[in-house]
Order: C-alpha cells, then structure tokens, then sequence
C-alpha cells in the first residue's frame, strides 16, 4: 500500500491523477444532471487526433484513465529499479510520453472498431421530403406564403414552408400549364404527375387539399408545391417480364387449331326435331 501511494503522488503519475479526479467530478455531475456528456462537442475536434465518432468526454476520460494507470505502473517500476537523481527524472519523463502514446492509441482503436460495429446514421435532410405528398394546412399557397404538413419515412409530421409557381406565368417565362420538370433525379414520380396538363397545374390549393413536394429552394429554405391527384399517378411500372403468361395446362395444344372468329360466334345446332308418323 505504501509502495502504491508513493508512486500515485510522484511524477508523472500524480499529474494523471490529477486528471483523473476532474473526469470522476464531471461524471459525477452528469450522472446528478447538472452537466451533460456531450457538453464540449462543439468546443473540440476529436476527429483531429483520430478519436472522433463518441462524445469528446467519452474518449478524454478513457485516455486519462489508460494514461494514469501506465503512469503508475510506471513509477511503480521506476521505484523498483532503485533509480535516483537525473537518471530517475529522465526515465519519469519517459513514463509521461509512453503513458500518453499508450493511451491514445488504446482509445483511437476502441473507437475505430466502435465505429465499424455501429456505423453513424445519416441524419434526416430536408431533401427526404421531395416527391412526398402533402396537406396543405394554410387557407391558400402562392409564391411568397403557404405551409403544409408531410409525413416523413419514420412515420412522425412535420411542417413545412410551401411556395406554389403562378399558374398563369412566372417572371422567368415559365407558366405551370407548360408543364413543370422536375430538379431532382429521385422526381420521376413528380414529372409524370406534374405534366398531366393545364387543369392540374391551376388546381387551387387550399386548406386540406392534397399537393406533391417536387423542389426544393436552399435559399429561400421552402418547398415547390403542386397540386397532387391520386388518378393521375401512374404508379410503379411493370415490367413486360412481369405480364401474366399462360401455364402449360391451358396453352393449346400444337395440333389443335384455333377457332375463327366467324365460327367463335356461331349458335351451336338444334338436334333435329322427330316427326310422328301418321
């Protein structure tokens, strides 16, 4: 036990010590609620040093803990060998080095397999939305005002800034009766329903009327809107593979030849009727 005290308060494992008791405080106020675990996420650059995908607290707080105990166990032997004077200060400051290059690798390759076994979800874009249907929730939407609600993928709504092309023109030259393309690669959907012609496009959009997300505008950070009609969709396309074919069992035999349309609808022949002899 002495042995062990006097290597945790000797250089250099008494600076990680140090460390150590501020990382015990932090969680202890984490745990409490008075602090949160991602609370410097934004002050510091994990990804700069290679320990980036967990909460900077999460991989600091390893890297003290792993750099103290190799700094301990380091004093510990330096205490053993006998060492005194320069030679002793030389191999400390040894210790801290190894101690911190021990614990930065240790914590990059947890992380690194932490990383490959829970790859980091791509966060929700407002791109999603596009090719999405939609309910319009204001009285009316026209270039410069209207929002609407959308259902995204996970099943939760949100509401967003809508805007609607004039129907009777825009200033580009543009009219909606011209039949509105679709900017983005995922609006084939969109396309087909937008130029489905004039009385479509000059629909109004009300409140509780359906229209379709087609565009996105990033700097005006609001969606293009048409309106929407469910007949007008064409649907997934099938492919010709996908046509129903006959089975074996009901393809005609190759000997057997068709009937003519002709004898197709010919009334079969009554049997001929007995006369009584008199």
């Amino acid at each position: 036990m002495h042995e062990f005290l006097n290597a945790a308060f000797t250089f250099p494992a008494v600076l990680f010590g140090a460390a150590l008791v501020v990382v015990i405080a932090f969680w202890l106020l984490v745990l409490l609620g008075a602090a949160e675990h991602d609370a410097f996420d934004t002050d510091l650059d994990a990804d700069a040093v290679g320990v980036g995908g967990v909460p900077v607290t999460v991989s600091m707080s390893l890297m003290v803990l792993i750099a103290w105990f190799t700094s301990l166990t380091g004093s510990i032997l330096l205490h053993r060998a006998g060492a005194t004077g320069g030679t002793r200060a030389a191999l400390a400051t040894l210790v801290l080095g190894a101690a911190l290059l021990i614990a930065w690798g240790v914590v990059r390759s947890l992380v690194h397999h932490f990383r490959r076994r829970f790859p980091a979800e791509v966060p929700p874009s407002r791109q999603d939305f596009i090719g999405q249907v939609c309910v319009i929730r204001t009285g009316s939407v026209s270039s410069d005002f209207g929002q609407a609600e959308v259902t995204s993928a996970d099943g939760s709504t949100a509401i967003v800034q809508v805007r609607r092309l004039d129907p009777h023109g825009t200033p580009g030259g543009l009219s909606a009766s011209d039949g509105l393309g679709v900017p983005d690669a995922r609006g084939s959907r969109a396309e087909k329903t937008l130029l489905s012609g004039r009385n479509t496009a000059e629909a109004p959009l009300g409140a509780g009327s359906t229209g379709l997300l087609y565009a996105y505008d990033d700097e005006g950070e609001f969606f293009w809107v048409a309106p929407y009609d469910a007949a007008l969709d064409p649907g997934p396309s099938v492919p010709p593979s996908a046509s129903p074919t006959m089975s074996p069992s009901a393809s005609p035999s190759a000997g057997a030849r068709p009937l003519s349309r002709a004898a197709s609808r010919r009334s079969p022949r009554r049997p001929p009727t007995r006369r009584s002899a008199s």
